[in-house]
């Protein structure tokens, strides 16, 4: 897309006429042209574009370039879950949602088809002409059925035999066998047969699933490895022995495949009494959603991919024919062993701030001063502790929470067990839809109800998805407030992957806030007034809009301005044209968008003054900070939000203040030291691809998270 765009009449609310540097007016800027919108789903393939990138970048670790390899197919699997799969939906119901950036949903599709197919070719590239052999030259194989020794061979048949024919359920199609119904994501094969079976049949075709209990890849034990890690496939067991599954019958042809469905949960909240129970019985459901995906060995026969097809009601551009196994994720076995530490990104010991390292009374720190944590750097055991020293502290009274994506065991949950336990009064606000961990917080969930503790989900139709924690403690001046706000989840082990902030507080008005807040969560009312926090649907949206065009006014009176917005997501239409409006009226914006992002920056007239660049590295890139320069008094939120129409309009979400110079020239530390990144980051172009900077050669490279790192772990 050129950078130039044509400028007609807008609409009188769409912008304001901006005045360039000499004074003069420039013509007003249609906002709502669709040029300047890039399509969701198009800039979500972009983001797994860039994670597959990373599997090429010869300075990441062996390991870890698998790793990125097989994240990248783990989210193609949920992109056509969800968002294909919504497409599909919109198309087959004739009910098309039209976004700003114009592009119909059939249009979107034959797009997203024409790109997936290009990446997936160039993904199993990547894996059999570099990873596979790099591997293998460090003694770690994926042993094909064509290289197995004599004694392979003889080990994988007593294997077959022992562990996997047993459990295997080969289904002969005929009208009294029809087509099974196969499970989301399963490994099967499709088996080409000749001859008559001993009850006459002689259909020719017949389907083996995969037993789902059965590892899909499979160490070779070490006398007969010659050397190195040997692994096998379960499909080429399968593949080699097959025949023995159907006695007597010539097997021509042996393929496998794997369908992906649409798994999104259409549960109503409106039309059930019972969340939990109705929840329940749509996951059992989820595994059998709608075909949306076929994917097939590339020497599966023309005839037989086709039969496939037709039994699923998919398209041709709706196979991808892929040459190694379909179920690639289950790779990560190999890329998670430790054995291989030299392959692997160097271990680290998170940091603890000064104030907390010998302390042992956290809430006599917390009460002193507010502690802010960056993680993974700095430890999230702080957060941790201060929970578990509220469950076991007579002075407590009680600890309100919500949680998002918390594992039902984790620390998290046995300290709130522990409260409950002990007398307090404990409040979880568990959100049981968090996509693809709704079983883990319906365990969750009843394992705190059987506690003792008060378990509520949230507001029906409106995910929770802020991040907060509020502990009463009753001191000689009466009741004191602590709270822990931060911008992830309460998840100890994302807490080692993520980078996110926590903010430890006993400051009264905030404090009050979260108060607030869990009043409206569980009780009913009118929407209460807050001094400091920033909550969605209610405040946050107008509130960011305000910030935004206050910055955009001392630009317009000639006073330095700035934004820089760091966030997974930006697709609000509103905030976009803000952001664009900004633009116009010379406000310098960075954004730092590690996924999605809708807007088109660099269009001359509308986005010159706005960059936006996204780093993908170590550390899933998860923070999500508004910093405005406000004529030299800097306002500062960190946040669970992102800016999409989900996050501001129909979920739970808080934003809170950064106060204090010292707190806020940390934020900002950390923000400058991702906009100087020319290692791990890509800039979004006007067209909506990204070119991947690359330090000068007479320069060392900068990488935000390696700085990080060494200031704050040493490493």
């Amino acid at each position: 897309m050129n950078s130039r765009l044509i400028r007609d009449t807008s609409p009188p609310d769409a912008a304001a006429p901006a005045a360039n540097d000499a004074g003069a007016v420039l013509p007003a800027v249609d906002l709502g042209d669709n040029r300047l919108y890039i399509h969701r789903e198009l800039s979500q393939l972009q983001f797994n574009i860039r994670v597959l990138d990373q599997a090429l970048d010869e300075r990441t670790p062996l390991l870890e370039r698998l790793k990125f390899l097989l994240i990248f197919s783990r989210n193609m699997d949920e992109f056509f879950e969800i968002r294909v799969a919504g497409l599909k939906g919109q198309v087959a119901l004739d009910h098309e949602m039209i976004g700003p950036d114009g592009i119909r949903p059939k249009r979107a599709l034959a797009m997203i088809s024409e790109i997936a197919h290009r990446q997936i070719e160039r993904q199993y590239a990547i894996l059999n002409e570099r990873i596979l052999p790099e591997l293998a030259a460090h003694g770690i194989r994926i042993v094909r059925r064509t290289q197995w020794t004599h004694k392979q061979k003889l080990w994988v048949r007593r294997y077959f035999r022992d562990e996997v024919a047993p459990l295997v359920t080969p289904i002969g199609l005929d009208p009294t066998h029809p087509f099974p119904l196969l499970v989301n994501k399963s490994l099967n094969f499709i088996v080409q047969l000749d001859g008559v079976d001993a009850f006459g049949r002689d259909s020719g075709l017949a389907i083996v699933p995969a037993p789902r209990v059965l590892p899909r890849l499979i160490p070779m034990p070490p006398e007969i490895s010659d050397g190195g890690d040997n692994h096998v496939l379960l499909s080429s067991m399968i593949h080699a022995h097959v025949a023995e599954l159907f006695p007597g019958m010539d097997v021509l042809g042996c393929y496998q495949f794997r369908l992906t469905r649409n798994a999104d949960l259409t549960l109503d909240p409106e039309d059930v009494e019972d969340l939990a129970l109705a929840l329940r019985g749509e996951l059992y459901s989820r595994r059998f959603g709608d075909a949306v995906r076929l994917e097939v060995a590339d020497n599966c026969p023309k005839d037989l991919t086709g039969y496939l097809l037709r039994q699923f009601g998919l398209t041709e551009s709706e196979l991808y024919e892929v040459n190694g196994p379909v179920n690639l994720a289950r790779l990560f076995r190999i890329a998670t062993d430790v054995r291989y530490p030299q392959l692997q990104y160097p271990p680290f010991t998170p940091s603890l701030p000064k104030a907390l390292r010998h302390a042992e009374d956290l809430f006599q720190v917390v009460g002193r001063q507010d502690v802010l944590l960056l993680h993974p750097y700095e430890s999230f055991t702080p957060v941790v502790d201060l929970l578990r020293q509220a469950a076991k502290d007579p002075q407590v009274l009680t600890i309100k929470q919500t949680l998002y994506r918390t594992n039902a065991n984790s620390e998290i949950a046995d300290a709130l067990v522990d409260a409950a336990r002990a007398g307090k009064e404990v409040t979880a606000v568990v959100e049981l839809r968090a996509r693809f961990d709704e079983e883990s917080n319906l365990s969750l969930a009843s394992r705190l109800q059987q506690a003792g503790a008060m378990v509520i989900y949230g507001v029906v139709g409106i995910k929770t998805h802020a991040k907060l924690m509020l502990i009463q403690r009753r001191e000689g001046r009466g009741l004191v407030r602590y709270a822990h706000m931060g911008t992830g989840n309460y998840h100890t082990g994302n807490a080692r992957l993520y980078t996110d902030y926590s903010l430890l507080t006993s400051d009264q008005a905030l404090c009050e806030d979260v108060h607030k807040l869990f009043s409206q969560l569980t009780g009913m009312g009118k929407v209460l007034h807050m001094k400091k926090l920033l909550h969605a649907p209610f405040t946050l949206k107008n509130g960011l809009l305000e910030l935004i065009a206050q910055e955009a006014a001392h630009a317009a009176a000639g006073k330095p301005a700035q934004i820089i917005l760091k966030i997974n997501a930006l697709t609000e239409p509103n905030v976009i044209r803000a952001l664009y409006k900004a633009s116009i009226a010379g406000v310098q914006i960075d954004l730092i968008v590690r996924g999605i992002c809708a807007l088109r920056p660099g269009i001359e007239g509308v986005s010159e003054n706005i960059r936006v660049r996204s780093i993908i590295g170590r550390f899933l890139e998860h923070s999500r900070i508004y910093w405005f320069a406000n004529d030299g008094e800097p306002r500062v939120y960190l946040a669970s939000a992102d800016l999409m129409e989900r996050n501001l309009d129909r979920r739970v979400e808080a934003a809170f203040p950064i106060e204090g110079k010292k707190l806020q020239l940390r934020v900002f530390s950390a923000l400058q030291r991702y906009l100087a990144d020319d290692t791990g980051a890509s800039l979004l172009q006007p067209d909506g691809d990204y070119l991947r900077l690359a330090a000068p050669e007479a320069m060392p490279g900068r990488h935000a998270q390696a700085e990080m790192l060494e200031r704050l772990c040493g490493s």
